[in-house]
């Protein structure tokens, strides 16, 4: 197993002196073999199902980010699929998604279709997975909270220009880039950063058709230090849907997320 004994996450230091953690949790297909053994899909179902639940390339386009912005952003990537765990879901009942069988482990595919059996117990991956990657996550905003007085969190994901039938909000506008907020740790200087970051990739739309932010649990809702966005682009703006490859539309985005993470870096 590729990763037995190493973490299932990288931590890619930035500059002492950023606030900034770009976030990148869906962006890999790998999956562990003892995880792939508990799921039902057989070699080519499982395929199409990561095409259409990887946020393809993300990972790419947070690191062009990276290099390009005025000042050097940390940068925490999820090494393993989302179908292992989804680190970005509450473990427990507060999870709206467990309605479509996503919870923190994904018992349904994109598809409402079965994925894992339904008395499969969550405890082992989310023990294994789960706990030490929200718990390496939760360093790296202490540590920025230590350095700089603060951190702010962008969550990089992309999302597919048609719903999935697993989307419970769905039928909202799909615009080339939504923007995820929270009332208490989205400050609106941070939206409107995004909002003229992103005008020259297409424009934005407020928390549709995904709407949220992520915070380890040790911050959310308590201290405001703690800034959060996500950033959800609309696959066809940069790449061949579902699961193919990336096009010119990736580097615009990157310089779009690189202009937000220096005017963040900036305040």
């Amino acid at each position: 197993m590729p990763y037995a004994g190493a973490p299932s996450f990288q931590f890619l230091p930035g500059a002492d002196g950023s606030p900034v953690i770009l976030h990148v949790p869906h962006s890999a297909r790998e999956i562990p073999p003892e995880v792939r053994s508990g799921i039902v899909l057989d070699e080519a179902a499982l395929e199409r199902e990561l095409d259409h639940i990887t946020d393809a390339h993300t990972a790419e386009l947070a690191e062009a980010a990276a290099r390009a912005a005025a000042v050097t952003p940390w940068r925490f990537v999820n090494r393993l699929s989302r179908l292992v765990v989804d680190p970005e879901r509450f473990p427990d009942e507060r999870e709206e998604m467990l309605s479509v069988g996503m919870g923190a482990v994904y018992t349904r595919t994109t598809h409402r279709e079965a994925l894992r059996a339904e008395d499969t117990d969550p405890r082992p991956l989310i023990d294994r997975y789960f706990r030490p990657y929200a718990r390496a996550m939760t360093d790296a905003v202490a540590a920025r909270l230590a350095a700089v007085g603060r951190a702010v969190i962008i969550d990089v994901h992309s999302y597919p220009t048609a719903p999935l039938p697993y989307e419970l909000h769905g039928e909202g506008p799909r615009p080339p880039v939504c923007l995820g907020t929270d009332s208490f740790h989205t400050p609106p200087g941070l939206r409107a950063a995004a909002q003229a970051a992103f005008a020259p990739a297409g424009g934005t739309g407020l928390d549709t058709p995904f709407a949220g932010t992520y915070v380890p649990l040790e911050f959310y809702g308590k201290d405001a230090r703690v800034g959060a966005l996500m950033v959800e682009i609309r696959r066809d703006t940069y790449m061949t849907e579902p699961g193919g490859p990336a096009g010119p539309g990736l580097h615009r985005l990157a310089s779009a997320l690189a202009a937000l993470v220096t005017a963040v870096s900036a305040d």
